[in-house]
């Protein structure tokens, strides 16, 4: 297995990421981590043909669970998808290392005052039904709570409520309870 990829199941599993049967078994039962899998297999191949097989396989994992990261997204080690369905991440989007991320989420680009695709900085988590939209830049260590419209910068150390958005800083990180497995 891939060393980008052991990171990523180190997400999951800390030490026993190394083990081949959890290696096997989140591959082949556990939703977001087989679509971390092909995302990973399909951005790091070198050949065209093995190229077009992982990006059908991710491909088929998009329709079957509702997660639509293309290969061409930048992310770094330790991606974690807690939670499968509705997914969307912007291909031009850049993404930090240790990054958590849950279900119906979305990360996109804008028109107008900050258009562009966000830069996501390392351990930060998006709870379930957030989003993430313009060229906007999200620190270190952020939190961004369930259902939180992000159209603005975010400095680091800091939580994100509610629609629309509203800062809270803090003084440590917010984000070390979620981030288990830290690679």
């Amino acid at each position: 297995m891939n060393g980008l990829i052991k990171r990523d199941l180190y997400r999951y599993l800390g030490n026993d990421s190394n083990r081949l049967l959890y290696q096997l078994r989140y591959v082949l039962f556990t939703p977001g981590f087989q679509y971390i899998f092909f995302y990973r297999k399909a951005s790091l191949a070198k050949f065209k043909i093995s190229k077009l097989l992982y990006e059908i396989c991710l491909k088929l994992c998009s329709f079957k669970f509702g997660i639509q990261i293309p290969s061409s997204t930048k992310i770094g080690e330790g991606l974690r998808i807690s939670h499968f369905g509705t997914i969307v991440v912007n291909p031009g989007t850049i993404i930090g290392k240790n990054f958590s991320i849950a279900e119906g989420t979305l990360i996109g680009n804008s028109q107008g005052k900050k258009s562009g695709c966000p830069v996501i900085g390392d351990n930060v988590c998006m709870q379930a039904n957030s989003i993430v939209v313009g060229g906007v830049k999200i620190g270190n260590h952020v939190l961004i709570a369930p259902g939180a419209f992000v159209n603005f910068d975010v400095p680091d150390n800091c939580i994100v409520i509610g629609n629309p958005g509203k800062i809270i800083q803090r003084n440590t990180s917010p984000t070390d309870k979620y981030n288990v497995f830290k690679v």
